[in-house]
């Protein structure tokens, strides 16, 4: 199995950053989409950003382009998670996500493995 753990969560005012980190430990030799997902409360874990199981390509969400960046320290098992320009709207759960055979990156459904989540708040 693989565990994920996610930390760098907090609480932030409109215009600041964040990185948030998500930690991969037991079978991490595979090759595996890794995806950042987002849940407020009452809505749907929506999709943030992620790569492709081959790490070439990465996707982002229209609401987050340009503002956050998805990157990857293969030696850590570690991928992160940059956010600036920070919004209220942005204020979720923050969930790092690995799967197998994973064709559509956005698609939360398809990813096998998740973490406890880190809670991000965005004040204005």
């Amino acid at each position: 199995q693989v565990q994920l753990v996610e930390s760098g969560g907090g609480l932030v005012q409109a215009g600041g950053s964040l990185i948030l980190s998500c930690a991969a430990s037991g079978r991490t030799f595979r090759r595996y989409a890794m995806g950042w997902f987002r849940q407020a409360p009452g809505k749907e874990r929506e999709f943030v950003a992620a790569f492709s199981w081959s790490g070439l390509n990465t996707d982002y969400a229209d609401s987050v382009k340009g503002r956050f960046t998805i990157s990857r320290d293969d030696a850590k098992n570690t991928v992160y998670l940059q956010m600036n320009s920070l919004k209220p709207e942005d204020t979720a759960v923050y969930y790092c996500a690995a799967g197998l055979m994973v064709t559509t990156t956005t698609s939360p459904s398809l990813y096998q493995y998740w973490g406890q989540g880190t809670q991000v708040t965005v004040s204005s």
